[in-house]
C-alpha cells in the first residue's frame, strides 16, 4: 500500500503543483499568446487518470484525511452561486467558478449556468485584455521585467547544477533550447511546459478556454462585458512569489513528464463534480513539507487570497447594479477568504444554484 511519502515520490515531490495552480489561476493570457491556429476536426484526447480515484484503493487512510479536510471547506461545493444586495434593490447576479482549460467536458456548460448566464446583463471576467491581443502584446512591452529578466541574470545561472543536464535535455526535447529562452522567468517557461499536450495542441489549434468562450459569447449575444483585473495586475503577482519557488516549480514540472497529465485529469474530475473544496486538500496532502510548503503557503496569499480581496471589491459595481453573471476561476470561490465569503461578509446573500 503506497503511503504518503511514496505518493510524493511518484509525483516528483509535486512541488510542480504550485505551477499548474498558477496556470488555473491566472493563465487567460497564456491562453492567448498560445492560441495561434484554426481549430482542428478532433479534439485531443486526455490520457491522464485520477489520482483521487487511485488513492481511494491505494491509500484509503490519505484518501479519508483529505475527504474529510474537504467536507470542512466552507463554500466547497458548489460552482454556481446567487448573489442578491440584502435590500432587494437590484436583480439577482450568479458568480461561477471556470477552469482555465479548453477540455470539452469543462466548456460543454451545465443548463443552470446558461440559464443564468442568459439572464445576464453584464458578463465579468478576471481579466478581458485576453480579447485584445495587441493590448495584451502592449502590456508585455511596457513591463518586460515582469517576464523576462532585464539585467544580467539567467534562467541558467538559477537552475541548480545537478538539476541542469535534466532541465536542458527535457527542453530540448520538446523544442525548447535553454539558450533561446535563457532570458524568461522561470515560471513563464513553467506555464507553457506544464500543459499536458492535449491541452496545449487544443490552446495553439485555436480552442478557446471556458472563460475565454464565456467572453465571446458575451460579445456575440450584445450583453456589456468587463474585467475584474489587468493582465498586469496578474503578471505583477506572479513575478511578487519567491524566486526560488519559480525556480524549484520549474525543475520539478520539467522532472515530472507525463505525469502532468494525471494532475490535469484529477482536477477535471474534482472540478465537474463540483469538489472544487478538495483541490487545497489534495494539493497540501502531496506537497512535501518545508520550504515548498512555506513557498507554497506565498502562492496561496498572493495568488489567491489577495486577488480574492481585489477582485470582490472589483465586482461591487456590478452587484450594485444587478443581473451580472461573473466568471471567475472556481479557486478563488471556496473558504473563509474565497469569494463567497468575501461578498457575505460584504452583506450580500450569496447561495448555492443546484446544477
Amino acid at each position: 500500500m503506497k503511503t504518503r511519502l511514496a505518493l510524493q515520490a511518484d509525483s516528483g515531490a509535486l512541488a510542480f503543483l504550485g505551477i499548474l495552480n498558477w496556470l488555473l489561476a491566472t493563465a487567460l493570457f497564456i491562453a492567448l499568446m498560445l492560441a495561434t491556429g484554426a481549430a482542428q476536426a478532433a479534439s485531443p484526447v486526455c490520457s491522464g487518470q485520477d489520482l483521487v480515484a487511485q488513492l481511494y484503493d491505494s491509500d484509503p487512510q490519505l484518501h479519508a484525511d483529505i475527504m474529510a479536510q474537504a467536507a470542512e471547506t466552507e463554500n466547497g461545493d458548489n460552482l454556481l452561486w446567487r448573489v442578491e444586495k440584502a435590500d432587494g434593490t437590484a436583480e439577482p447576479s450568479f458568480l461561477f467558478g471556470t477552469m482555465h482549460v479548453t477540455d470539452p467536458r469543462v466548456v460543454d456548460l451545465p443548463e443552470a449556468v446558461r440559464t443564468a448566464f442568459d439572464a445576464s446583463g453584464t458578463v465579468v471576467i478576471e481579466s478581458t485584455d485576453v480579447l485584445d491581443q495587441a493590448a495584451m502584446m502592449a502590456a508585455l512591452a511596457a513591463n518586460p521585467e515582469l517576464t523576462m529578466f532585464t539585467d544580467a541574470t539567467t534562467l541558467r545561472s538559477l537552475i541548480p547544477a545537478d538539476d541542469l543536464p535534466m532541465v536542458e535535455a527535457t527542453l530540448r526535447a520538446r523544442g525548447l533550447p535553454l539558450s533561446t529562452i535563457n532570458r524568461m522567468k522561470p515560471w513563464m517557461v513553467a506555464a507553457i511546459v506544464a500543459l499536458p499536450s492535449c491541452e496545449f495542441e487544443r490552446k495553439t489549434a485555436g480552442e478557446p478556454i471556458l472563460d475565454l468562450l464565456i467572453a465571446q459569447q458575451a460579445q456575440s449575444s450584445g450583453k456589456e462585458l468587463a474585467g475584474l483585473e489587468t493582465v498586469t495586475d496578474q503578471l505583477g503577482a506572479m513575478a511578487s512569489l519567491p524566486m526560488d519557488l519559480h525556480v524549484e516549480g520549474l525543475v520539478e514540472t520539467l522532472r515530472l513528464g507525463d505525469k502532468i497529465d494525471d494532475v490535469l485529469e484529477t482536477m477535471v474530475t474534482l472540478y465537474r463534480s463540483e469538489r472544487i473544496g478538495m483541490f487545497w486538500p489534495f494539493f497540501r496532502a502531496v506537497l512535501p513539507s518545508g520550504e515548498a510548503g512555506a513557498g507554497y503557503a506565498d502562492f496561496e496569499e498572493i495568488m489567491i487570497n489577495t486577488r480574492n480581496r481585489n477582485m470582490a471589491a472589483s465586482a461591487e459595481p456590478f452587484l450594485q447594479e444587478g443581473s451580472a453573471f461573473i466568471a471567475v476561476g472556481a479557486l478563488h470561490l471556496p473558504g473563509p477568504e474565497g469569494l463567497v465569503a468575501l461578498l457575505r461578509d460584504a452583506g450580500y446573500t450569496v447561495t448555492p444554484e443546484p446544477l
